[in-house]
């Protein structure tokens, strides 16, 4: 009887733990499973589940020896040998790590899981090659301010370090057993903070039910966001969420969720582009490459944020890449567990060079075996950043970090222009309200924007690169032609050896200028050159025949007369029929390259319409000697369907504006 009433009881506290499980109140779990395992040491649900518990709460080194258990005691599925080689990793035992992995993938069938434990176990093969990078770095734990409690997610704001921590008596967060976490600031000046001026956020920021997390302010300061969630209720906020609140007289707004959430799944780890207008964050929304990716969203000049976008699998992996944040060199710092790297989460950098992005773990000492993660810098040269690491305050801690790279230079070259276009006596003056996008060569967007009154916009531009500008005017009365101009730092570098100071500037000016789209408008092209008497396409003129047909797939609301000019040398007979030869050539050409062929008219004017009439030198007879094309008809404009700058009131109302 008394070994009956054992076995009910144990029934009952592993439904218990079960439920709590499901719920993620894993330090519940933690504790259940343990007086389950005080019966029954050897049993193997009980230490699966302590370790998944462990390892769901961010306490992946804790997981290592109930796996170990669970797997003795024969405990079989398709993660068990993955995970126990993730703990074993983060407790930088990399051998054993491997052997897990190497089993893992003979009985695998998930192809998930496949795929994620090949990839870590390509990581760990190369990790001595990581680990061989030879860097400048020096690591301080920033003791003034750490607590045995946890604090993490370092930001810098107009002369104050804003962070996470567990440390104040809000009401304990079942997930990890620790308090719910706040958000706090304190003054300091780089790295010397006055642990006098610690201060909580008040109450509409911080809440007591509820964990607080990382926060980003844009450039000015005047806007924070920040993530919130994990209430920790049955029937609470699951899932997290990223709040906006602005800084007025009377202090910050109430918080409001941002529209790029997707409800039910964990949306957090902001940071802001340095110029404001892009927000980047982690998600683990369907449709990414593993358990959270990072994403950007756009910002317009009104606060609204639109068109979500994953970074791709460049960035993220079939593991969690999250705690992005953009540096003044256009670099992207961020955390992985998927990229090659030392164990738990580790810090890296996503270059640009050459026209790809190249990603490079931070090396040691910025990383250890433990989590590592949420940097900041607040000179070109030094910052923060968290880790869990042995030799800590308690839980995460708060570290200061200088690169003391003899040879670090930085150079930032950027791409800025000004939209026109010519008024009706022909002369350049602003266009404002254009769209222009920045595009590599293989014609993906790097960059984009929409210019304000003075026409301005500015792009990052990296090295050794050719780029493509794309500028569209949507909106207004009149139409205009989508211009597209080409541009290329191939040559245009600085030596960096010449340079003296830490951080330079490069500046490249440009125009682009779009034309109105008017009905007879015509337009001169240029270098679309003949040999003598003949009407045949040369490879030159090819080429310039080319940038026609681009406008005319940017502009298919246009319809139009491609003509020919001839200077007046020969007899008009002649030149006419000449010049309607080429005018025909011309327009063939245009039509095998996918131009429909009603949109296109032929025409040969001969010596008709000279611009220089009695010509005397070869350069004015080559002046006469153009082809042109003019407007003949000027359909309706079709909207894009994307959500931009224009037509994005149709998903959002004024409150969702940045305040």
């Amino acid at each position: 009887m008394a070994f009956l009433a054992l076995t009910v009881l144990s029934c009952s506290v592993e439904k218990k733990a079960s439920k709590t499980f499901d719920r993620g109140q894993f330090q519940s779990t933690i504790e259940l499973y343990q007086g389950v395992l005080k019966k029954d040491p050897n049993n193997a649900e009980a230490n699966f589940y302590i370790a998944e518990s462990y390892r769901q709460s961010n306490r992946l080194q804790e997981a290592a020896p109930f796996y170990k258990k669970a797997l003795d005691r024969g405990m079989k599925n398709d993660s068990i040998h993955m995970f126990y080689a993730f703990a074993l990793k983060a407790n930088g035992n990399y051998d054993e790590a491997k052997k897990e992995l190497e089993q893992h993938l003979k009985v695998v069938e998930d192809e998930e899981y496949q795929k994620r434990g090949q990839e870590e176990y390509d990581n760990l093969n190369n990790l001595e090659q990581v680990r061989a990078k030879k860097n400048y770095f020096r690591v301080k734990n920033l003791d003034e301010i750490n607590s045995p409690a946890a604090e993490y997610a370092p930001v810098y704001n107009d002369g104050e370090l804003y962070f996470t921590s567990s440390r104040g008596d809000s009401k304990i967060y079942k997930a990890t057993g620790t308090p719910f976490t706040n958000i706090y600031r304190v003054k300091t000046q780089g790295a010397r903070v006055d642990t006098t001026t610690i201060t909580e956020l008040d109450a509409l920021i911080n809440n007591y039910n509820i964990n607080e997390g990382a926060v980003t302010f844009s450039p000015d300061g005047q806007t924070m966001i920040f993530a919130r969630g994990n209430s920790g209720k049955k029937k609470g906020t699951a899932d997290v969420n990223l709040y906006i609140s602005s800084n007025r007289r009377e202090g910050w707004t109430e918080p409001r969720m941002l529209n790029i959430n997707n409800p039910g799944y964990w949306d957090s780890t902001p940071a802001f582009s340095r110029d404001g207008k892009t927000l980047y964050f982690a998600s683990n929304r369907p449709g990414g490459y593993g358990g959270t990716d990072i994403y950007s969203a756009k910002r317009n000049s009104r606060g609204r944020f639109y068109k979500v976008t994953n970074l791709g699998p460049e960035i993220n992996t079939t593991g969690n890449e999250m705690f992005p944040y953009i540096s003044d060199e256009g670099y992207m710092y961020f955390s992985s567990d998927g990229h090659a790297g030392f164990g738990g989460l580790d810090l890296l950098v996503a270059k640009r060079r050459n026209g790809r992005t190249e990603i490079e773990n931070l090396g040691e000492p910025m990383n250890t075996s433990a989590d590592d993660f949420g940097m900041y810098l607040f000179k070109a040269d030094r910052g923060f950043f968290t880790s869990n690491r042995e030799g800590g305050e308690g839980d995460d801690d708060i570290y200061t970090f200088v690169n003391e790279d003899p040879d670090l230079k930085i150079v930032n070259y950027y791409l800025e222009g000004v939209t026109m276009t010519h008024d009706d006596n022909d002369k350049l003056v602003i266009l404002p309200r254009v769209e222009v996008k920045l595009f590599d060569y293989e014609g993906n967007v790097l960059d984009e924007t929409v210019t304000e009154d003075d026409g301005k916009f500015l792009f990052r531009v990296y090295e050794h690169e050719h780029y493509n500008l794309v500028g569209e005017k949507k909106g207004g009365k009149d139409q205009y032609l989508i211009t597209r101009a080409q541009f290329t730092t191939v040559g245009k570098s600085i030596d960096r050896d010449t340079l003296k100071q830490l951080v330079t500037d490069v500046k490249f000016d440009t125009l682009l200028v779009l034309e109105k789209i008017e009905k007879n408008k015509i337009f001169v092209m240029e270098n679309i050159y003949y040999d003598l008497d003949k009407s045949d396409i040369r490879e030159d003129a090819a080429r310039e025949l080319d940038k026609l047909v681009t406008i005319l797939e940017d502009n298919p609301e246009l319809k139009i007369e491609l003509s020919s000019h001839t200077d007046d040398r020969a007899d008009d007979d002649y030149n006419m029929k000449l010049s309607q030869r080429r005018a025909k050539s011309a327009v063939d050409y245009i039509i095998s390259q996918g131009i429909a062929s009603n949109r296109l008219t032929a025409k040969g004017y001969g010596e008709t319409k000279l611009i220089i009439p009695n010509a005397k030198t070869e350069e004015e007879h080559q002046v006469n000697r153009r082809t042109e094309f003019k407007i003949l008809e000027v359909g309706e404009k079709k909207q894009s369907t994307d959500v931009d700058e224009f037509d994005e009131d149709r998903f959002f109302d004024d409150d969702d504006a940045g305040q």
